[in-house]
């Protein structure tokens, strides 16, 4: 018998080492991405520090070493999905040098970007909470300057492109409303394609 509490202690031990060393290996990011996936799939209310370590198979002593509170965590989450949309639509976007093409190619980038569309659409719902109001008036800020420049350089007046750039970000917001929030009929793949060419040849100028 003591040999196998003794056996069952190392492998205990073994088990815990284990674990510790992956913990290790998680970085703020890892822990930034798992929340993103849990908001994307549950909201805001749905990022919890132990849901989380189990999803990720940490202790939560993980979490710690990184994060003092689950609102920091939050605010690291939202700040990952800032980054990823500058680095991976704004950033690609500058190439371009038609500015036509170029505000084609936003729309038709941003149509496809579903899982983005969905943690915005969980942000919305969620507009009281201390963490998420700044970052959801930054984001909208940072769209709406882009699509007004972005009208303003295919030709339009100022207050032609802020009223283009409005009519354009109301038009995403309400389709993720309806179609996220108001859980209204899912378009089938060549009926979004078509929704999202009308999109493009309504609001983008041909002049």
């Amino acid at each position: 018998m003591p040999m196998l509490q003794a056996e069952n202690r190392r492998t205990s031990g073994r088990q815990d080492n284990s674990r510790q060393e992956r913990s290790g290996r998680l970085s703020a990011d890892d822990w930034a991405q798992g929340a993103l996936d849990c908001l994307a799939e549950s909201g805001v209310t749905g990022v919890a520090v132990e849901p989380l370590a189990r999803r990720l198979g940490v202790t939560k002593g993980s979490f710690y070493w990184h994060f003092p509170s689950r609102d920091a965590l939050l605010a690291a989450a939202l700040e990952r999905w800032e980054r990823v949309e500058l680095e991976e639509v704004f950033a690609r976007l500058e190439g371009i040098e038609d500015p036509r093409e170029r505000l084609t190619q936003l729309f038709l980038r941003v149509a496809h970007e579903a899982k983005s569309h969905i943690i915005y659409s969980e942000l919305l719902k969620a507009l009281d909470h201390p963490v998420v109001q700044p970052v959801m008036q930054r984001v909208s800020k940072r769209r709406m300057d882009y699509l007004q420049l972005a009208f303003r350089q295919v030709g339009m007046g100022r207050a032609e492109a802020l009223s283009r750039a409005r009519l354009t970000y109301s038009a995403y917001v309400g389709f993720l409303q309806l179609s996220l929030q108001l859980r209204q009929p899912r378009l089938a793949l060549d009926e979004f394609e078509d929704y999202v060419g009308h999109v493009i040849s309504t609001l983008i100028p041909l002049h």
